[in-house]
């Protein structure tokens, strides 16, 4: 063997895997045993490559000099599939044999294959490994036998350490290459729109989904992507991911598109290792903001017609009541006139379809900048901008001539159309929008009471405009008492006058106490609750809170003979309300019998179905029903006969004036004859002294009621349910506190 070629040897498979790619490398190898062959003059060498332990060996390459192949495959060299030389080759050791025939008896196989390869020495280095390669380089002499000297076997080791290095680097390149490639599919068949962006915040790759769904190609600049508006914030976005304030940020852009402004999230991440290059994930976000445009929509503006709704129309005029400015602003509102005639004779569609031309009408009969609003049902408002008094006065002119002319004509039927309007001056010192608001439906309410079809302006010094406007400021107060508990329940005895009883008769009285402690009489929020179509839920409150009473006040209510509940027309015909009152009364029952319900005589009449079924639901529960304000207004005792009430109560104006009027007299007297042939009881109203009492007891009236008995008191007071005579000693009288 030939010595001092080792640097050669190095240089030339330097060269010969320096020529091409890692992942190409391990091509070379054959070129790299025939160097190999030829530099260290053998005939031929091979790699053995395997397991770990080399238990599974197969030949990877194999060069022979051309005299010496005889044509054979070189690749399946079957040598190291036989026993011998695996047992031989699996210990990590050099085997090194100057003369293969010196090989045992029991390795037959080896020998005849070597001889048929004209194979005379062999030598194969202990094996090598890099990372995951492990080889085991041999050599072979077929010209004659020859002994392997130090320096051959130390080149060989250079040699296959530099074979075995680029067999490796060649997986890891492969490998890497693998991982590339299923990644980059991973990242194509991903079914949300990527990308890389680099440094300069170009689009480097994107996958299949971003090149279908995104107006960009590669190179594209993401900053073309959206609005210039919008490259602050996307900056800021990019920012904090490439500075590693965070992992993973996003923002939602509008997308700059020719025929549509669609909504993209496009989040950004860093790659470990490259911060400049990001990952982007761009998401079609455009059918949230879509449903959040309608949503907003329906939530500030009115569907059927268009028009800002109320809510839209109160932020407006709230925004106007606190901007520093001096602008005069008027507010008006408008009803519609015999709206529900045109709805009940010609159906609900013709409704939905005057509103729609009367919103039309409206838009074009105010000024510009004027704002048209549907406040619910048929009520509209206008805020009229840089408008003062007069000028609201010539538009609501102009709308009341115009929409009186308005035929309205629904298959084939004509109907007349009017508004009722009301007018008010924005004051900029108001704590509030409702101020303003309350004045102009005052306003409106009696433009509609004074014959409808006309406008009226709101004024403070007119006394019926001042009672509309106490009402409307009172249904407020309702509303809130409701809400806040600022009701309490008061009460007033009513004591028999011809017969004898342990138990108290009360009526069940209300009042609203105010935050400052102040008591607002009822004869203020009643008539405002009746208007406003509150009165259903000020009865609702009554009612449980007394039968709530009553539940932690037992022994009390065990003790009174009679608790008698006032109950409004409104509620009568509130179907929702009587349902309630149905199921509320029979999860009480040891409190129902002592329960008696009252309705007004002129609610009797006007709903007499309803007072019937009204009488359908107490009748099974042992309640008691009561007609109030008899003889205020009736013309017939027929409906007695229907309804079969328990108690009457006699109108006020019939008793105060008893002791002098024969005609009271004789009216209150022909009633408790009714009352004695029919089986009710009959009670008087308004009984200011004894001598009113004593005429009634001597009329034949069975109970009496007024402040010659007892004032109003709080139900919380109540400490017994026991009655005493009132009649019969003047210090009788005295023992019922006053208020």
């Amino acid at each position: 063997m030939l010595v001092g070629l080792a640097n050669p040897l190095q240089q030339a498979l330097v060269s010969i895997f320096s020529e091409s790619p890692l992942e190409t490398l391990e091509q070379n190898v054959d070129r790299a045993l025939e160097t190999i062959t030829l530099q260290l003059h053998c005939d031929g060498v091979f790699v053995l490559t395997g397991s770990q332990s080399l238990d599974r060996l197969r030949t990877r390459n194999l060069y022979l000099k051309p005299q010496f192949a005889k044509g054979q495959q070189t690749r399946v060299w079957p040598l190291a599939r036989m026993p011998f030389f695996r047992s031989l080759v699996r210990t990590p050791r050099l085997l090194n044999l100057p003369d293969v025939n010196t090989l045992p008896a029991d390795a037959q196989a080896e020998r005849a294959l070597l001889r048929d390869w004209d194979v005379k020495s062999l030598l194969v280095l202990p094996p090598v490994v890099f990372g995951e390669t492990r080889i085991a380089l041999g050599a072979v002499n077929c010209s004659e036998c020859c002994e392997w000297s130090e320096e051959f076997i130390s080149e060989f080791n250079h040699a296959a350490v530099m074979i075995g290095s680029a067999m490796e680097l060649t997986r890891i390149a492969l490998s890497m290459l693998a991982s590339e490639h299923k990644y980059c599919e991973v990242f194509n068949q991903l079914p949300l729109a990527c990308a890389l962006l680099d440094k300069y915040n170009q689009l480097t790759m994107l996958n299949k989904v971003a090149l279908q769904t995104l107006p960009i190609q590669h190179g594209y600049d993401l900053f073309d992507m959206v609005r210039e508006e919008e490259h602050a914030m996307l900056t800021d976005t990019l920012h904090v991911v490439r500075e590693g304030v965070l992992g993973q940020a996003w923002c939602e852009l509008p997308l700059k598109s020719i025929h549509q402004l669609a909504w993209l999230k496009l989040s950004f991440s860093q790659i470990c290792g490259d911060k400049d290059t990001l990952v982007m994930i761009a998401e079609d976000v455009s059918e949230k903001y879509r449903l959040a445009d309608e949503l907003s929509f329906h939530a500030n503006y009115d569907a059927l017609t268009g028009l800002p709704n109320r809510l839209h129309f109160e932020a407006l005029l709230e925004n106007l009541l606190h901007a520093h400015d001096d602008m005069p602003i008027c507010v008006a509102f408008l009803d519609l006139d015999q709206f529900q005639v045109i709805n009940n004779i010609s159906g609900h569609q013709a409704g939905d379809k005057l509103l729609c031309q009367v919103a039309l009408r409206l838009k074009q009969l105010v000024r510009k900048g004027d704002i048209v609003a549907r406040l619910g049902g048929d009520e509209f408002g206008i805020l009229m901008h840089y408008c003062n008094v007069d000028s609201a006065k010539q538009i609501a002119k102009r709308i009341c001539t115009q929409l009186a002319n308005h035929e309205f004509i629904w298959e084939g039927r004509s109907h007349n159309v009017s508004v009722s309007m009301g007018i008010a001056k924005l004051d900029k010192k108001a704590a509030d929008i409702y101020t303003v608001m309350s004045q102009a439906d005052a306003a409106c309410r009696l433009a509609k009471d004074q014959g409808r079809n006309g406008w009226h302006l709101y004024s403070a010094s007119d006394p019926k405009m001042n009672r509309l406007y106490t009402e409307m400021m009172a249904s407020v107060d309702i509303v809130g008492a409701l809400a806040l508990n600022q009701f309490e329940l008061y009460f007033q005895s009513i004591v028999p006058l011809n017969r004898e009883e342990s138990g108290l008769h009360l009526e069940i009285l209300l009042r609203m106490v105010q935050a400052n402690g102040t008591i607002v009489s009822p004869a203020i929020f009643l008539p405002a609750a009746e208007r406003y179509n509150l009165a259903s839920k000020v009865d609702l409150w009554v009612i449980d809170n007394l039968l709530k009473w009553g539940g932690c006040h037992l022994d009390i209510w065990q003790q009174l003979d009679l608790v008698s509940v006032n109950l409004s027309a409104t509620s009568l015909g509130d179907h929702e309300f009587m349902n309630w009152l149905e199921m509320r009364l029979m999860a009480e029952p040891e409190l129902v019998d002592k329960l008696c319900i009252e309705i007004t005589e002129t609610a009797a009449v006007s709903q007499l179905d309803q007072a019937t079924k009204l009488l359908d639901i107490l009748r099974p529960l042992n309640c008691k029903l009561a007609l109030d304000d008899f003889g205020a207004g009736f013309s017939s005792f027929a409906y007695l006969k229907r309804l079969n009430v328990d108690i009457v109560k006699v109108d006020g104006q019939f008793v105060v004036n008893i002791c002098e009027d024969s005609a009271d007299q004789a009216i209150v007297k022909s009633i408790c004859q009714l009352g004695q042939d029919m089986g009710f009881d009959v009670v008087a109203e308004f009984v200011e002294s004894q001598d009113i009492g004593r005429k009634l007891q001597a009329l034949g009236v069975d109970y009496a009621q007024g402040y010659a008995i007892n004032k109003p008191m709080r139900l919380a007071e109540l400490q017994s349910g026991l009655s005493q005579p009132w009649l019969e000693k003047r210090e009788t009288f005295a023992a019922y506190p006053q208020l």
